[in-house]
């Protein structure tokens, strides 16, 4: 059922047009950062967009604007109780959202607000055939669960981008691939027990590293089991360890024959990134790219939105994600 106001899904078949991508980036986007020194810090913005401008990609794609989520958007996912606080204590500028990695920051609540509501911009962009595929280059922040936030992430865009799948346009089944060096915990647990959400996280093991989750046998929960494919790489994997486990992830997604695909395409898997410990180039996002939209096209229409994540090297993000888009603007 689409909600009233919104607009109508496209067909599931094959998509047959060239692809349009919209990449939504603007300044306001930008402000979701913590402080000079923090991983997530002010740089990461700018290094994207003189990227994107290097690359000759800004005059391939639509650029598009940013937009702050409703409470009641948020509520889609998170608890009341998150969102108050998160509001309030964000406001006073005192401690930590979470239990040290996310400083509560004036004006914090209205900059994660804004990444929520660009990921849902572009998630309704998709879905009324404004742009087939779409990217967000702050978002995709897969730690914060319904009732707390953790790991840099206030507020989870993925899943709330989730919920709003299924409860606006009434999407059965929605395929959630993660490719960045941390295992998207927050997104995994909402949804272990969630036969309907289709699950791909390849990220480096979590014996070495945050959140310490997302073993190979972590398949889902009860009705779910099966529909989760956990695949933990060890730290200084490179790209031939990393695509022997993507053929896997492939078959397992066409398998699932979702009717929408978010990707979160995190660049600190990239070699040199100075949290994590995996070995990757870029072509390895261009090519997790490149494959999901071919899968979108054979699926789904083309549907799919991808969310930049973690990466705290800014030139193995600017690398990493006009890689991505690159992928996304393959026939």
């Amino acid at each position: 059922m689409t909600a009233v106001g919104r607009p109508a899904p496209r067909s599931n078949a094959a998509r047959r047009d060239p692809p349009t991508v919209c990449v939504f980036a603007d300044a306001a986007l930008g402000r979701y950062r913590f402080g000079a020194h923090h991983p997530f810090g002010p740089a990461r913005y700018p290094a994207f967009i003189e990227a994107l401008r290097a690359s000759g990609l800004a005059a391939r794609v639509m650029l598009r604007t940013s937009a702050e989520a409703s409470e009641a958007e948020l509520g889609l996912f998170h608890t009341q109780a998150h969102i108050a606080r998160v509001r309030e204590q964000c406001a006073a500028g005192v401690g930590f959202l979470d239990l040290g990695d996310t400083p509560a920051l004036p004006g914090l609540y209205e900059a994660a607000a804004r990444v929520v509501g660009t990921t849902l911009a572009a998630v309704d962009a998709v879905m009324s055939g404004g742009c087939t595929r779409a990217f967000v280059p702050i978002a995709g922040l897969h730690h914060a669960r319904r009732d707390r936030a953790a790991g840099f992430c206030v507020f989870n865009d993925c899943g709330v981008a989730i919920e709003h799948l299924r409860q606006r346009y009434g999407l059965a089944r929605i395929a959630y691939v993660d490719i960045d060096a941390h295992h998207g915990d927050g997104v995994y647990y909402a949804f272990a027990a969630d036969p309907g959400v289709y699950i791909v996280d390849l990220h480096e093991d979590g014996r070495w590293l945050y959140p310490g989750t997302g073993a190979r046998e972590e398949t889902g929960v009860g009705a779910a089991v099966g529909t989760k494919l956990n695949l933990p790489l060890p730290p200084g994997a490179d790209d031939a360890e990393f695509l022997a486990q993507w053929a896997a992830a492939e078959r397992f997604l066409d398998a699932a024959a979702p009717q929408f695909i978010l990707l979160q395409c995190g660049a600190d898997s990239l070699a040199g990134d100075p949290i994590t410990h995996l070995d990757l180039s870029a072509a390895v996002h261009g090519h997790v790219a490149r494959r999901l939209a071919r899968l979108a096209d054979r699926r789904c229409a083309g549907r799919l939105v991808a969310l930049d994540g973690g990466g705290y090297d800014p030139d193995n993000l600017g690398a990493a994600w006009c890689a991505v888009i690159e992928g996304l603007l393959a026939a």
